[in-house]
């Protein structure tokens, strides 16, 4: 997926059963003014959907609640009998059904069917709601560089609401070598297990599992995936390396984005990405 909030899921279906809906989707209040990035839930005073539109203009509010708008998070609850129905029926009428943002949900609507909108209750604890589309390389960037903030705004330390995830069978994370200017050292950074940082030095970086950096490279602002080897005397600066690549030793990274983009991806804020298993010739 390409979203990240914490919800629960209960909460949506019992609402669902209450409101005796065909279909619920779940909603974000969101200022109007920033709306017009997104798909917009129009309803009406009872939250039932009237309208459902891609990147509006002029984005219509919530009834109640002026100056904000639905926006449409992609989390549905069908009746599976009804939705089955609709998609034998569309299918007889040879309208498409193949996506339910364009396709399914605007026929149900004009079917007048029972299609309500969801309240988002976020689960972050925080004082804003937390939603953030990561469809785009930059979006993904920004909300994993969140989290090696000092108050991130997604909160990875609820104890009372775990990430579980798999766990690799590594040792911990360390750093080694305290000699002259061979000092391993991690500031302001998330390490994964396994990974060992020899004599570099890494800042504002998320390095993910079974990494090595040697001595003298220098991470900065980057991610950098599983199972990587971080040569000699590299210099990394606003990268995305993805899994398993063998950066050689005296490689400089970031720092020339013309000669970056002769090689690998390079965004439009400047971002560099390198794919996985790339092998540098």
């Amino acid at each position: 997926g390409d979203h990240i909030y914490k919800m629960d899921y209960l909460k949506q279906l019992i609402f669902h059963n209450d409101v005796k809906a065909d279909l619920s989707l779940s909603c974000m209040p969101v200022p109007t003014e920033e709306a017009d990035r997104f798909g917009i839930v129009e309803t009406d005073e009872n939250s039932k959907v009237i309208n459902f539109i891609e990147k509006p203009s002029n984005p219509p509010e919530i009834p109640g609640n002026p100056g904000y708008s639905y926006v449409n998070m992609g989390i549905y609850v069908f009746n599976a009998n009804l939705l089955r129905e609709v998609m034998i029926e569309m299918e007889s009428k040879n309208i498409p059904n193949n996506d339910f943002g364009q396709d399914v949900i605007p026929y149900m609507i004009k079917q007048g069917l029972n299609v309500v909108a969801y309240p988002f209750v976020d689960e972050n604890k925080k004082n804003k709601p937390y939603w953030k589309d990561i469809g785009t390389i930059e979006s993904y960037y920004e909300a994993s560089m969140d989290l090696i903030n000092v108050v991130p705004e997604f909160n990875l330390y609820d104890l009372e609401w775990p990430l579980r995830t798999y766990q690799y069978q590594f040792p911990p994370a360390k750093t080694v070598s305290h000699w002259g200017e061979r000092i391993g050292r991690t500031l302001n950074s998330l390490i994964c297990d396994g990974t060992i940082v020899s004599g570099g030095l890494i800042e504002r970086s998320i390095i993910g599992a079974n990494v090595r950096v040697n001595s003298y490279s220098y991470v900065t602002d980057s991610m950098i995936m599983n199972n990587c080897n971080i040569g000699r005397n590299v210099k990394i600066r606003r990268a995305i390396i993805d899994k398993n690549v063998h950066i050689p030793p005296g490689t400089e990274i970031g720092f020339d984005l013309e000669k970056d983009k002769q090689r690998f991806t390079v965004t439009e804020t400047g971002i560099v990405v390198i794919p996985k298993n790339y092998v540098f010739a």
